[in-house]
């Protein structure tokens, strides 16, 4: 799941070398947190939040194959 953020984060931005995604485990909630460069925030985030929302679809239905919650923060 990390890498599939991953992936997905280097295909949108500018600098693919500032992509981190941390991941932090729960009893049944994992939450990835999304670091990019401050300039590529706008292009992982998207206009009105649709490419944000998105990756989040992506990351719940793979989520939902493993039987966890999976929830995207992006951070600055």
């Amino acid at each position: 799941m990390k890498s599939l953020i991953e992936d997905i984060a280097k295909a949108l931005v500018d600098k693919p070398e500032e992509v981190g995604v941390a991941e932090v485990d729960g009893e049944r909630t994992t939450v990835y947190e999304l670091r990019v460069a401050t300039s590529d925030l706008g292009k992982v985030i998207g206009k009105q939040g649709k490419t944000a929302r998105s990756i989040r679809t992506i990351l719940s239905a793979a989520g939902t194959k493993l039987g966890k919650r999976c929830v995207l923060e992006i951070l600055e």
